[in-house]
């Protein structure tokens, strides 16, 4: 994951030069998105209906510039046709909220009635390089 949303560069920005707070987050929430959300964190692309949430992820403890998950990330069951899931997001709220990072999926998915979107556990990365 390689595109950090316009919030986030803010927040680190004055928190890294000016001293302002930002105590970030635990577990951000994983949504789907059928085009790019761009740094703007545009909430209008992601996914909706039948069973579909986002899902919070665990990441490990940096040491580098890249962090990867811990553990799966593993969306519900859809209940209805999701259609096609190109992009996914990081965000800091399960509804609503602020967008903080963003990628497309080396490969678009579709997600029928049935299916089950999982990232599995280390697959889903972010770096700050």
């Amino acid at each position: 994951m390689a595109e950090m949303s316009n919030y986030l560069e803010i927040k680190l920005l004055n928190l890294t030069l000016n001293g302002t707070s930002y105590a970030g987050m635990n577990n951000p929430f994983v949504s789907l998105h059928t085009t790019d959300p761009t740094d703007a964190g545009t909430p209008s692309t992601e996914k909706s209906g039948g069973s579909y949430t986002r899902v919070a992820a665990s990441f490990a403890t940096a040491s580098t510039g890249v962090v990867a998950t811990d553990a799966d990330v593993t969306f519900p069951t859809a209940t209805t046709t999701l259609g096609i899931v190109a992009y996914i997001g990081l965000w800091d709220a399960v509804s609503g909220g602020n967008m903080l990072y963003h990628t497309a999926l080396d490969t678009p998915k579709t997600l029928d009635v049935g299916d089950i979107f999982k990232i599995q556990s280390g697959n889903l990365t972010v770096e700050l390089a």
